[in-house]
């Protein structure tokens, strides 16, 4: 596997027939969780058919992100002593030592872009290695300076002037095309995060965008086929991914999040931060009610010395809802702008630990007119029960990705993925990656 031209890592998919364990790391804003779960070999089914593996989670291991803000990391070692103790935890409940993990990118302006690529066939049908020159020349087009390319999808090929090919193998023709999705993020985001898990003793597998993974996780394929967008609302970034066809075909993001709501609560009603928190995870919400008024709440003042004070809900309902608007304002902006915008009866799918505020569904439905649910982890066993909602879709969507990652343009790379004797050639790679495109 090349780390050539920015290009991030990426794993070779899991064979068919072969049972492993994977882990994933999910850095956050608001909290580091770490999974690890065995993959094995399952018959298709109705309800998930892409999927060719079942996934049982073995260990899972969560604590408050330190040293990370709108999803970069600002300072190292507190990150990393974050990332250990989820890792740590993990590792104890699966009774593993890990040595690598696919981890989460919901940082660095995440970029997608469209390109389309052709060659000639060099013999009289469509061959492997044409399929392999087309799609490495689209991506050719992809190296931007201070950019790497987290994912490079293709979404559809053409035979000369036949479009919409799903698989031009052994198809007769002179010249093949192919469009492809490239999603690029922040060169330097990328790098910090991969280092901070090195440093952890863990060698990266692949980076995967938050968004994509949490539509791994929580959408249906027939979702996916008919149009949907994923929107995962983190505490510091909120990110988008469009599926259609089938296909992630388009990413973005923007840094506001649940962290801001908090904010807001702590500023308006003079309590810690924490204290918000809890009042907006117990009280919080964007619908009223006609007993707003008259419930009240309790609140810690921020200074020892004052004495706490009460306000209704329908209080924290003014504070909330204004900062609730604006981020679905900022998406319903964002998703106009993408192919998302050409599905009128298109899904929004909302995932992340922002998705549980009390009526956030039912608003983003009024303020971006379409149908709206709160995704949740799809086919996983093992799961307890507090990690079966939303907040844990991108860890979930972590365990799935490696059975889709074939889907992706990429090299090969060793086939290991918790590790083995191969982790001297990973870091000579991961180095000469760093040095060319940085």
């Amino acid at each position: 596997m090349s780390l050539r031209h920015g290009m991030t890592p990426k794993m070779k998919p899991v064979a068919p027939k072969r049972t492993v364990t994977v882990s994933a790391i999910d850095i956050g804003t608001s909290k580091i969780a770490c999974m690890i779960a065995r993959l094995r070999p399952a018959p298709e089914t109705d309800v998930l058919p892409r999927r060719s593996h079942g996934i049982e989670v073995i260990g899972i291991g969560h604590t408050r992100s330190a040293g990370i803000k709108g999803g970069n990391i600002v300072n190292l070692a507190e990150a990393e002593n974050a990332v250990r103790q989820a890792v740590s935890a993990a590792e104890k409940m699966a009774g593993v030592q890990l040595e690598s993990c696919v981890v989460s990118v919901s940082a660095g302006r995440p970029t997608s872009d469209l390109y389309a690529a052709t060659v000639h066939v060099s013999g009289s049908s469509v061959s492997d290695h044409d399929i392999e020159r087309v799609l490495a020349a689209g991506s050719h087009h992809s190296v931007r300076q201070g950019r790497a390319v987290l994912h490079s999808f293709p979404i559809g090929y053409a035979i000369d002037d036949t479009r919409g090919v799903k698989d031009p193998r052994g198809m007769l023709g002179r010249r093949l095309g192919v469009d492809m999705h490239v999603m690029t993020v922040d060169a330097a985001a990328v790098r910090n995060l991969m280092l901070c898990v090195e440093r952890c003793h863990l060698s990266v597998e692949a980076m995967v965008a938050t968004p994509y993974v949490s539509g791994l996780a929580a959408l249906t394929d027939d979702e996916a086929d008919l149009g949907a967008a994923v929107v995962d609302i983190g505490a510091g970034t909120t990110t988008l991914a469009v599926f259609n066809n089938g296909a992630f075909v388009h990413a973005d993001g923007f840094s506001l999040g649940g962290r801001n709501v908090t904010m807001d609560l702590a500023r308006g009603l003079n309590a810690r931060i924490a204290d918000a928190e809890r009042v907006k995870t117990l009280h919080g919400s964007v619908l009223s009610g006609s007993a707003d008024e008259r419930e009240m709440i309790t609140i810690a003042p921020a200074d020892d010395r004052e004495p706490a004070h009460t306000v209704s809900r329908a209080q924290l309902i003014r504070i909330i809802k204004p900062r609730a608007e604006e981020i679905l304002e900022m998406l319903r902006d964002r998703l106009m702008n993408s192919p998302f915008a050409a599905e009128p009866r298109g899904r929004i799918v909302l995932t992340g630990g922002g998705a549980q505020l009390n009526g956030l569904a039912e608003l983003a439905a009024t303020v971006l007119g379409r149908q709206v649910r709160v995704g949740r982890p799809l086919g996983l066993s093992g799961l307890p029960e507090a990690a079966k909602g939303p907040a844990f879709a991108v860890a979930a969507g972590l365990l799935v990705y490696p059975q889709l990652a074939h889907v992706e343009h990429f090299e090969a790379r060793r086939p290991s993925m918790l590790g083995n004797a191969a982790n001297n050639n990973y870091f000579m790679r991961v180095g000469r990656w760093l040095r060319e495109s940085f």
